[in-house]
C-alpha cells in the first residue's frame, strides 16, 4: 500500500480552480516516486472551533480564505507552528503581506520601485486614545509639498489594498486633496507613476514556477490578460521573473502573484504582495491550465518529498547582498540563486521528470474535455453578473483554452 498525502482547500466563495483541482488530480492517479507509491487526495477545509492540541489530518494545505478572516488565519498558526502542515504561504509574513512591508523590503534589496511615500490616516482610527495621541504627537503636514517631492502624474493606493479597490490616478495638486479627503481611515500611500510605459506585466509564481504574462489594467476584468508570449526580451523576461520569485523567496510565499511595469530596460515592480493571486477561469482564461498544472505540480512535490515548511526567513542572505558593493544585474543573479536554492529548484525539476512525466498530457486532455468545458460554463454563468456577456466570455474561453492545449501538443511534438 502507497502513502497518502491528503491536501486541505481552504477556500472563500470560488469553485473553478478547486473544481479542476480535483478533476487533475483525479485523472493523474497514484503516482511513483523513489520506488514508492503515493496517492494525493483533498478535502475542502469548514471552519469550526478547534483544540488547540488536536491533531489536523492535512499534510499541506492550500490557503485562499485567511487573509480575510480571523478564525482560519489563527487555525493556520496552530497547524504551521505545532504539527508541521505545509502552508503554501508563511502565516507569519503572511500578515505582514501588504504593499508597504514589500516595497520596504525589495527597496533595501536594491529593486527599482518607484518613489513611494506613507501618508497618515486622513481620519481618525477607532481608538479611543488615538485622537490624544495625535493631538500631542502627530504634526501637520503639507500634501502638496509630498505631491510634489514624488512628482506628477501619481498614484494613491491603500497600503494594504488589492482588486484596484481604491487606487486614484492624481495629475494636480487638487486631485491630490480631494482624494486624500475621501480616503477615510485607509492608510495610503502615494508612489510615483510610470509614464508612457512599454509592458504591463503581471507575473504568477507558484513555487520555482512563473508565468510572465502582459497584462492591461485599464481592460474589463475577463480581457486584462494577454496570450502573447514575446512581448518582453530575454533580459527582461528573466528580470522580471526574478523579482516574482525574489519577494516570494524572501517573504516565504509559494502563491503570489507580482505587478512589474517595464519602460525601455526598466522593470519597475508595483505591486507584489497578494495574499490570493488570480487565479480565476473567467480573467486568466489562456493561462489557466497553467495555473492548475503549476499547482499541482508544487504541491504534489511538497507532499511527496516531504519538504519541510520554512518559519524563519533569512533575510541576513538578501540583505548581505543588498548592501554589497554590486552592480544591479549582479544583485539579481545573487538573488536568483537565493531563490532557487530555497524553491530546490533543481530537486523539483527531477521529481517532475520522475513522478509527473503525464501530468502536461493529463492537464491537455481533461481541458479538451467535456467536463471542463461544462465547468467553464457553469463558472461565467453563475460568477459573471451580466447575463448579455455569457456566450461572448463562454466562447472566448473555449478558444483560449483550446489555444492553450493546442500550444502544449505543439511543444511536445517538436
Amino acid at each position: 500500500m502507497g502513502k497518502r498525502h491528503l491536501i486541505g482547500l481552504l477556500l472563500a466563495t470560488e469553485e473553478d480552480w478547486p473544481s479542476a483541482f480535483e478533476a487533475v488530480l483525479d485523472r493523474l492517479g497514484p503516482v511513483r516516486y523513489r520506488g514508492e507509491t503515493h496517492e494525493l487526495t483533498t478535502e475542502r477545509i469548514t471552519n469550526e472551533p478547534f483544540d488547540l492540541r488536536y491533531t489536523p489530518k492535512f499534510q499541506l494545505v492550500i490557503d485562499r480564505l485567511s487573509w480575510w478572516y480571523d478564525l482560519p488565519r489563527e487555525w493556520l498558526k496552530k497547524v504551521a507552528l505545532m504539527d508541521d502542515v505545509y502552508l503554501l504561504n508563511n502565516p507569519f509574513t503572511f500578515q505582514a503581506m501588504e504593499k508597504h512591508a514589500a516595497y520596504c523590503a525589495m527597496l533595501r534589496l536594491g529593486i527599482k520601485v518607484p518613489d513611494t511615500w506613507l501618508i497618515p490616516h486622513r481620519l481618525p482610527i477607532d481608538n479611543p486614545r488615538f485622537v490624544h495621541m495625535a493631538e500631542r504627537y502627530n504634526p501637520e503636514f503639507d500634501l502638496e509639498e509630498v505631491g510634489e517631492t514624488v512628482g506628477y502624474p501619481l498614484f494613491m493606493k491603500p497600503f494594504d489594498g488589492g482588486m484596484w479597490v481604491g487606487v486614484t490616478r492624481i495629475t494636480t495638486p487638487e486631485e491630490l486633496r480631494f482624494a486624500y479627503e475621501h480616503s477615510g481611515e485607509r492608510l495610503m500611500h502615494v508612489q510615483a507613476s510610470v509614464e508612457d510605459f512599454d509592458v504591463f506585466t503581471r507575473s504568477l509564481s507558484i513555487g520555482p514556477q512563473t508565468l510572465v504574462a502582459q497584462y492591461d489594467p485599464s481592460a474589463h476584468g475577463h480581457y486584462r490578460y494577454g496570450t502573447e508570449t514575446d512581448f518582453l526580451s530575454p533580459e527582461l523576461h528573466r528580470e522580471v521573473e526574478t523579482i516574482s520569485r525574489l519577494v516570494n523567496a524572501f517573504f516565504r510565499w509559494e502563491f503570489n502573484s507580482c505587478e512589474v511595469i517595464v519602460k525601455g530596460d526598466v522593470a519597475a515592480p508595483i505591486d507584489y504582495a497578494n495574499a490570493s493571486p488570480d487565479i480565476a477561469l473567467v480573467s486568466l482564461h489562456y493561462h489557466f491550465p497553467w495555473a492548475i498544472r503549476a499547482l499541482i505540480a508544487w504541491c504534489a512535490f511538497c507532499a511527496v518529498s516531504e519538504r519541510p515548511m520554512h518559519i524563519n526567513q533569512s533575510t541576513a542572505d538578501y540583505f548581505e547582498i543588498g548592501d554589497a558593493e554590486l552592480s544591479y544585474e549582479d544583485k539579481l543573479e545573487r538573488y536568483r540563486e537565493l531563490a532557487d536554492r530555497y524553491f530546490q529548484q533543481e530537486e523539483f525539476e527531477a521529481f517532475c521528470a520522475e513522478a509527473l512525466p503525464h501530468l502536461d498530457e493529463v492537464v491537455v486532455e481533461y481541458v479538451e474535455s467535456a467536463e471542463f468545458d461544462e465547468l467553464a460554463v457553469r463558472t461565467i454563468t453563475t460568477e459573471v453578473l451580466e447575463p448579455e456577456n455569457h456566450e461572448a466570455l463562454i466562447e472566448r474561453s473555449r478558444s483560449n483554452v483550446a489555444m492553450w492545449a493546442a500550444d502544449q501538443r505543439a511543444a511536445a511534438t517538436s
